[in-house]
């Protein structure tokens, strides 16, 4: 294997990082940023009104003790603080850039986030490194002295050429959206856009859409439409012609409510397109497209010498209803161009008007094709990319198997609707064993191109891990060029020509930067050659790595009992479940952890709250079921119309393997899922009551007939009830039939039988599975007697993932496991 050396001073021409990221206004005062007394904060977060707790257990709260935790329980919170933090402190690797350099050398940005407790937000910062390739299997890595803190970026993209550096700011309130242009060594420009051009710039990663023109004069960019005009009132009623006047003789009225995307884009204006020019500042909205479009994910097409330039966009339509996006692939959507509005600037000449778009209505790319999202044009200029959710969108499943599509780009430049739609990648209904399964991508690099000008690299789902592809988008042939003996999950970070900067971990193993090299490029192998790369942010501390080299984790195939004759090939094959346990101790206690969706899936790959639970001296079972991402289609497509049913058997069926194996007690199981696997968690504690010592269920779906009316994705709970008739049967207006039968497939229809101590965790701003749903639940079991502990945390929405409550979150698992399982 080749070599990596690590050096420790930075290039210095990556200063202009550096000053882009500083904050632009006095910072905040200097608080303690890691805990000394983490037990002491906990307290403090108990005592406060942050969330209330219902606890059916016999146990009485002394009035000293913080609220929900008595006398005998307090030390073990204490302690288990402790582990809690070492692992919560764990930095995560989220993305890279990299600028060509002279000769062999390169400059990278890399961008971390570690949660900062005290002032619950995830703090963003970036790390500068110089990388110089040496030779065929050698790479030296010379990493900055200190990372730079993101302070108040909502979002950081480099031009093509790396010369330049685009901060975005986003607004508090009513204040401008902000907009520096960074050079090597300064802020070269910087911009305010007013709330009455624009809102925020959409930094989700899904609506987000940053592109910046060849010639690095332009940047088209997705963001809020300005705040619509409502309706002024006074002492003698409605004022015509409203009014700007904020004085206290009006007030502004309510207006239309305007319908959102749901989950996380609750209060979320619809997102708009615009180009800034860099050089003047002026900004402009796209003209001509359709109100009804929500617009995303731009990118501008290749120029023309002599035509006008274009944008492709995805556009999502929603004439009714916007039902929830997030997370849901199955909202049909298009690619479309639309003429770009250009500025006068020294090199553009005279200014071309708005009003030349006029007439020139927006083209819809991909008419014969129901979904069509990632645009990515081909370094030729001559092929348009996309990925496409067809298979969600058809069968109506959030989510499904991806295939990957091209279409030529006119030479004119001209785009035309009549363009053909060409499979690179189909959808894989069921693959051999061994084989690539099909595509299932969660995001793009801006650039994923080797040299050649035919090659992408991606990151997709493979059974239980994430892997690395090519794909050669002339030929389709799909190649899997992270190691295929490892068990581990990787995922691509950015290219450094044709080498590959990725990151790779295990449930057992933080996250590590890898370097991947061709090992010989004149013969055109396809192996490739993976350094690892010491980092600075590989670093945990010794208890942390002391734990970790404690445990070891493998793949298990679980074959499918009482196969049916009906089910189809794929539907019968193994499905999978992680095991992570002790190399010491043959059966720990054992927590079933359980993946939401249902069409996701639980990775191989390092999560600090899991790693926790590991070193806290539980084995750890992450189930695949049927229907999870990554194992082919028509496993997937066997799990809609059967929730409630054929997961929960398949959940016994690997939890009796394990048994089986010798590795965990009948007598010591817990169960932990949320979303869908909190509908799992509480189906499995009604329909096998006798199994479980304890359960924790995050957010869970514990009625469908409740849920249906208020989530902001009712077409969910009739796909997943009645299979793929439910697309064609949901309605607004459920019948009393539809809600008899969302109720037998419901855990709360099973709720007599419970038996198991269960943690509810409840996000109270959840808009996907609202909170009345795991509520219900849980005064019903604590009316039958059942020990219950229920945390409510005002602000969170779905995930409950914010600092402070993922960490309170499983600081309470822990202790309630420890509490009735060991």
């Amino acid at each position: 294997m080749g070599s990596v050396v690590v050096l420790s001073k930075a290039n210095a021409s990556l200063n202009w990082c550096v000053n882009a990221l500083l904050p632009r206004y006095p910072p905040s005062p200097p608080i303690i940023s890691h805990l000394s007394s983490t037990p002491r904060l906990f307290r403090s977060l108990l005592s406060t009104k942050r969330f209330s707790t219902m606890d059916g257990s016999k146990a009485s709260a002394l009035n000293e003790m913080p609220l929900g935790i008595d006398e005998t329980t307090e030390e073990e919170y204490a302690s288990q603080s402790r582990l809690l933090q070492e692992f919560h402190s764990i930095s995560s690797i989220d993305k890279a850039w990299i600028k060509p350099g002279s000769g062999n050398g390169s400059q990278a940005m890399f961008s971390f986030s570690q949660p900062n407790l005290l002032a619950n937000k995830m703090r963003k910062f970036i790390l500068s490194s110089h990388i110089l390739k040496e030779s065929s299997n050698s790479v030296n890595f010379q990493w900055g002295p200190f990372p730079v803190e993101m302070t108040g970026v909502s979002v950081i993209v480099p031009s093509p050429s790396g010369a330049k550096l685009l901060v975005v700011r986003n607004p508090e309130n009513d204040s401008p959206c902000q907009f520096e242009i960074w050079g090597p060594a300064q802020v070269e420009k910087e911009f305010h856009i007013p709330q009455s051009v624009h809102g925020s710039v959409y930094a989700d990663g899904w609506f987000q859409g940053i592109s910046w023109n060849s010639d690095e004069t332009l940047i088209a960019y997705v963001a809020e439409e300005p705040s619509p005009s409502k309706p002024t009132f006074t002492w003698q009623g409605y004022k015509k012609g409203g009014s700007t006047d904020k004085d206290v003789g009006n007030w502004k009225g309510q207006g239309d409510w305007m319908e959102d995307w749901g989950e996380t884009y609750a209060g979320k204006r619809q997102p708009a397109l615009f180009v800034i020019n860099v050089n003047s500042g002026e900004t402009r909205a796209v003209k001509g497209i359709e109100k009804h479009l929500s617009v995303g994910q731009v990118v501008w097409a290749p120029p023309i010498s002599g035509s006008h330039q274009y944008l492709v966009f995805v556009g999502w339509s929603a004439d009714t209803r916007k039902l929830g996006i997030k997370y849901c692939y199955n909202r049909p959507c298009a690619l479309y161009a639309v003429k770009a509005p250009l500025h006068e600037s020294e090199a553009d000449g005279p200014e071309i008007k708005d009003s030349s778009t006029e007439g020139c209505p927006v083209v819809n790319l991909t008419q014969s094709i129901s979904s069509a999202f990632f645009p990515r044009f081909s370094p030729d200029g001559k092929l348009l990319l996309f990925l496409s959710a067809k298979s969600s969108v058809d069968s109506g499943a959030h989510s499904a198997t991806d295939s990957l599509h091209k279409i030529d780009w006119p030479v004119d430049g001209v785009p035309c609707s009549s363009a053909e739609v060409v499979d690179v990648i189909p959808v894989v209904m069921c693959a051999d064993d061994g084989c690539f399964p099909g595509l299932y991508c969660s995001s793009f690099l801006t650039n994923p191109w080797l040299s050649d000008g035919c090659t992408m690299i991606i990151s997709s789902f493979w059974g239980s891990c994430q892997v690395i592809l090519s794909v050669n988008v002339l030929s389709g042939q799909v190649s899997r060029i992270s190691p295929t003996d490892s068990n581990f999950s990787w995922d691509v970070l950015s290219l450094d020509g044709d080498n590959i900067v990725a990151v790779s971990s295990s449930p057992v193993d933080v996250p590590h930067i890898k370097y991947g090299l061709l090992d010989d490029k004149e013969s055109k192998s396809t192996a490739w050659n993976w350094l690892d790369v010491p980092s600075p942010t590989n670093e945990c501390s010794e208890q942390v790595k002391s734990l970790l080299s404690s445990l070891k984790f493998s793949i298990l195939k679980i074959p499918v009992r009482d196969v049916s004759d009906s089910l189809t090939k794929g539907a019968r094959k193994p499905f999978e479940a992680t095991f992570v346990s002790s190399k010491t101790k043959r059966s720990d206690p054992l927590v079933v952890v359980l993946h939401g969706g249902p069409h996701s899936v639980y990775l191989a790959s390092f999560s600090k709250s899991l790693a926790f639970l590991s070193s806290n001296g539980f084995s750890l079972l992450h189930v695949n079921y049927r229907g999870s991402l990554g194992f082919g289609e028509e496993a997937l497509q066997s799990l809609p119309g059967k929730v409630g049913s054929q997961d929960v058997n398949d959940v016994l069926v690997a939890i009796d393997h394990v048994i089986d194996l010798g590795l965990a007690s009948p007598s010591k199981i817990a169960v932990l899922g949320g979303s869908h696997g909190g509908f799992l968690t509480t189906h499995l504690i009604g329909q096998a009551p006798e199994k479980f010592a304890a359960a924790c269920a995050r957010n869970p779906v514990c009625n469908l007939a409740l849920m249906v009316g208020t989530s902001d994705i009712p077409d969910w709970c009739y796909l997943e009830a009645f299979g793929s008739e439910g697309k064609s049967i949901y309605s607004e207006a459920p019948s009393a039939e539809d809600l008899a039968l969302f109720h037998s497939k419901s855990p709360i229809s099973h709720i007599s039988k419970v038996k198991t101590p269960t943690l509810f965790l409840l996000g109270a701003k959840d808009l996907r599975v609202p909170i009345s749903t795991g509520l219900q639940y849980a005064r019903a079991l604590k009316e039958k007697g059942v020990a219950v502990k229920v945390i409510v945390f005002p602000n969170d929405i779905h995930p409950i993932d914010r600092p402070q409550s993922d960490f309170e979150s499983f600081l309470n698992i822990g202790v309630w496991f420890k509490k009735y399982v060991f």
